[in-house]
């Protein structure tokens, strides 16, 4: 039995672990698509920065050019005067006016010779020389550059949350040519740097929360679908436990069939010879002198064979069961037969029977004969349960659909160990009796689509509860 739970078993909890995998997997999708969603932000985020700082570059070249290279190369000769402060004044009023609107950290002018700024937004750096690496070298051959600086740790970095991140673009300083479209020499370089980290910083709480909505909802789902997981593996144990149960009664009743099979074969060629013995001993007894241990000895003969043809009777009863012949019965009146027919045996040992039936008790369809056969075998039950005398009770009751009958004594009751076993056929704790009473009389009430069950009294003594259906269910069922 055991293998069969776990084939039922096994196959939902791969489900289980492949839907919590899933959800696993799904919740790392988000993830990294929160994050491609980031990237994609800071990427359109540079794109934009450096397309703006090409637009001021642009911009700064045409004002430098016209409102300060001109006039400054007509009125001293040339342009550049490190030490000049006529000069740098003019070419800072220039610049900051140009730039006012722009939203720019600070700019930086290189001369194309000898990579000198002669003009800055901090004056600590005019007059510098060497400052503008590679990327100067590419703008002097006219390609602009940009180069993001990012500035907060390792792992700042590496989680996206640097304390600084600045775009520094170079640009071509170039001479302008009125109304041509040929672009003039490189008299310079610019250097315009953006303070870019608040934007980042931006993008990095958007980022973050994306994650944590997207986990807060594939915890939910996952509580979720944990709930419905585990209320569909209740569900299909339920099944497999219902199903493994029904798979042991249908092998209980394949067994019962064929043992009742081999029990009416054996049964049918006992009684034809168990016949002949019992008619032989009463022949016996009738020849034999009349003594008094002759006679005892045919006497014994002839009651255990009876005895022997009453225990074959039952095996026949129970491996071939009588169908019920229904037709409109009161049970009340079947119980007063039982009494009856029982009186001289409950007089004898002191039995008391307390009745108490309900005034409104209906007809049933079903089987007198079969009936009073279940009751007497549950009434003698009770008075062997209590061999030196006691009371039993008998208690009829009709409800809308259900006749109950209850049968209680005050004896000894059922162990435990017994009462899981009193259903068994052949089982039995008496010194003598095939073991098969209450499986016939079990056979008898559900033969009539009714329940029987035995329980201890509550305080002391055995009950057995009889349900049979009224108003002719059993035939329509």
């Amino acid at each position: 039995m055991v293998p069969t739970n776990i084939e039922q078993i096994k196959p939902f909890k791969l489900v289980k672990y492949f839907t919590f995998t899933s959800l696993i997997v799904i919740l790392l999708g988000s993830l990294a698509l929160s994050m491609v969603i980031a990237h994609r932000a800071e990427t359109v985020l540079l794109k934009k920065s450096e397309d703006y700082a090409l637009l001021m570059a642009e911009n700064l070249n045409h004002q430098v050019f016209l409102q300060f290279i001109v006039p400054a190369a007509l009125q001293f000769g040339q342009v550049i005067q490190l030490r000049n402060k006529i000069l740098f004044e003019r070419l800072d009023q220039v610049v900051r006016n140009t730039l006012h609107s722009f939203s720019v950290e600070t700019v930086n002018i290189f001369d194309r010779e000898h990579n000198v700024i002669f003009y800055s937004f901090d004056k600590e750096l005019v007059g510098r020389k060497g400052l503008g690496g590679i990327d100067y070298q590419q703008a002097l051959l006219g390609k602009s550059r940009s180069r993001l600086i990012r500035r907060g740790g390792f792992w700042g970095i590496l989680f996206g949350t640097p304390r600084q991140s600045k775009l520094r673009t170079y640009a071509p300083l170039r001479a302008e040519r009125p109304l041509s479209n040929i672009e003039g020499p490189i008299l310079g370089v610019f250097e315009i740097v953006q303070d870019l980290s608040e934007d980042y910083r931006t993008i990095t709480h958007f980022k973050y929360r994306i994650i944590v909505t997207s986990v807060a909802i594939m915890g939910l789902l996952f509580f979720i679908l944990r709930y419905v997981v585990k209320r569909g593996e209740e569900i299909i144990q339920k099944r497999a436990q219902e199903r493994l149960l029904l798979k042991e009664k249908l092998g209980y009743a394949e067994r019962l069939a064929s043992l009742g099979e081999m029990v009416a074969g054996i049964s049918h060629e006992i009684r034809n010879p168990l016949g002949i013995v019992s008619s032989t001993a009463e022949l016996l007894k009738q020849k034999l002198a009349s003594t008094d241990s002759e006679v005892q000895l045919a006497d014994v003969i002839v009651q255990e064979a009876d005895r022997l043809n009453g225990i074959v009777t039952d095996f026949l009863d129970f491996a071939r069961p009588q169908a019920p012949n229904l037709m409109p019965c009161r049970v009340d009146e079947v119980l007063e037969k039982n009494i009856t027919f029982l009186a001289p045996e409950i007089n004898k040992n002191g039995y008391e029977i307390h009745k108490r039936f309900a005034t409104d008790i209906p007809e049933i369809q079903a089987d007198p004969g079969l009936l009073y056969q279940a009751f007497l075998n549950i009434l003698i039950n009770a008075m062997q349960a209590m061999p030196e005398g006691g009371a039993i009770y008998i208690e009829l009751s009709a409800r809308k659909h259900t006749l109950t009958i209850v049968f209680s004594d005050n004896g000894q009751g059922v162990p435990d160990e017994t009462l899981s076993k009193i259903w068994d056929p052949f089982f039995t704790t008496k010194d003598k009796g095939s073991g098969l009473g209450l499986p016939i009389v079990k056979k008898i009430i559900e033969g009539h689509y009714g329940t029987i069950e035995i329980d201890n009294g509550p305080e002391e003594g055995t009950q057995v509860t009889v349900t049979l259906p009224v108003g002719g269910m059993a035939q329509r069922a």
